[in-house]
């Protein structure tokens, strides 16, 4: 099977095919690798004939030439190995083929399996995350991900939009479900374990289609509301920031990380600030009241605090921490870890508005990248002529969590 899928007649169509989602795959021997421990031959070619908006059963036999019988089983397959998302819907089923990331990459940790080399894959996917991915990720100006506001650290005298409210996204969410951190559970296959303490098992939260599918496809367990605020609470005891979609109308999942095992932000910490898109708050630093025990250095998820630049100190007694206002998310993690009560979080500045709806998101950052081509426009216009018939909305460049 590998041998077949390296070869350039298999492998470029499914990469190319990749390629038209906002955040694409960047060629190399590491990410080939990573291709031939995912998907078999069929699988391969099934995923390089996807169109970008969702497709029935009928519409894929026409792409694919595969009879009925045989197609149905390995859509099904590749569901449950979490490499394409199946949507039932007025007696139709509906099938996106995941990106990458965020997407199957994501799933392939995200339940234990005997069906993968996982300690291979996760040596690999590290090393080309490292290598190869950061640009293509971190690449545009409007990020895919945002962090969310701890709203019991908000000023009384500020106000916070609802879609900064973690549990406000919850509540109004309907469905929602619990599962495995994917980053935690790569690590632990590396030998390596959080250095904040933090589960791998109960902590992603998925809401919405993305939890019905992913709970149908043991990925994750449904919860209640009361359930998933709990997973809240205990993430913010760890300090955790949340993550979420870049988007104001139903974010499909929030994600509580850690700066030692997230990638997302590992990436700000290499120097891609504006990776993850930060909150309408800031958080200061009272110097007057800073005893520079730097337990606020270690409770930040992105390492934005540290001594203030610029300024000397004659004593150590003297010295006091400061936030920096580029790299801060707006999270407010840090501030229950400061027992002298000497963080507060602040309006900030300047806060971009995220965009409305996923495909608004998508749009943007293709925009962006200069990617915006005649295959994405036309699956647009199926998108919009899906919702004229009461079938459901092709979110265009579909993703893991919807």
């Amino acid at each position: 099977m590998g041998h077949h899928l390296g070869s350039k007649s298999s492998i470029v169509p499914l990469i190319d095919r990749l390629n038209k989602y906002p955040i694409g795959l960047v060629d190399s021997d590491k990410l080939r690798e990573i291709f031939t421990l995912l998907f078999d031959e069929r699988e391969a070619f099934i995923a390089s004939r996807f169109p970008l908006e969702e497709a029935t059963l009928p519409e894929l036999m026409r792409l694919t030439k595969i009879p009925a019988g045989e197609l149905q089983r390995l859509l099904d397959k590749m569901a449950d190995k979490g490499l394409v998302m199946d949507m039932p819907y007025g007696g139709e089923v509906y099938y996106l083929l995941l990106p990458g990331l965020i997407g199957f990459f994501e799933l392939t940790f995200m339940k234990n399996r005997s069906d993968l080399p996982l300690e291979r894959l996760a040596k690999l996917m590290r090393e080309y995350l490292e290598e190869s991915q950061a640009p293509e990720f971190f690449g545009s100006k409007t990020p895919l991900t945002r962090s969310l506001i701890y709203e019991e650290h908000i000023p009384v005298t500020s106000e916070v939009t609802s879609y900064d409210r973690a549990r406000e996204i919850i509540s109004e969410a309907g469905f929602g479900a619990v599962g495995m951190c994917y980053c935690r559970h790569k690590k632990e296959h590396l030998d390596e374990t959080c250095g904040k303490g933090a589960p791998v098992e109960g902590i992603c939260i998925s809401l919405g289609s993305a939890a019905r599918f992913m709970t149908r496809r043991g990925f994750a367990q449904e919860k209640s509301v009361n359930e998933l605020l709990a997973v809240l609470d205990s993430a913010r005891a760890l300090n955790l920031t949340h993550i979420t979609d870049n988007i104001r109308h139903k974010p499909s999942f929030i994600c509580n990380c850690c700066s030692c095992c997230c990638e997302l932000l590992a990436g700000v910490q290499m120097g891609y600030h504006a990776g993850v898109a930060k909150t309408g708050f800031r958080a200061v630093i009272n110097k007057e009241k800073c005893t520079y025990c730097v337990a606020c250095f270690r409770a930040c998820n992105v390492k934005a605090i540290g001594l203030p630049k610029g300024v000397k100190f004659e004593h150590k007694s003297d010295r006091y921490a400061a936030v920096s206002e580029e790299i801060c998310l707006g999270c407010g993690a840090c501030i229950s870890a400061c027992t002298e009560g000497a963080i507060t979080m602040i309006p900030a500045a300047n806060r971009e508005v995220p965009p409305l709806k996923r495909k608004d998101l998508y749009m943007r950052i293709l925009k962006e990248k200069h990617r915006l081509t005649p295959f994405v426009v036309s699956g647009i216009k199926k998108s919009l002529r899906n919702l004229l018939k009461g079938k459901p909305a092709s979110k265009t460049i579909p993703i893991i969590k919807e």
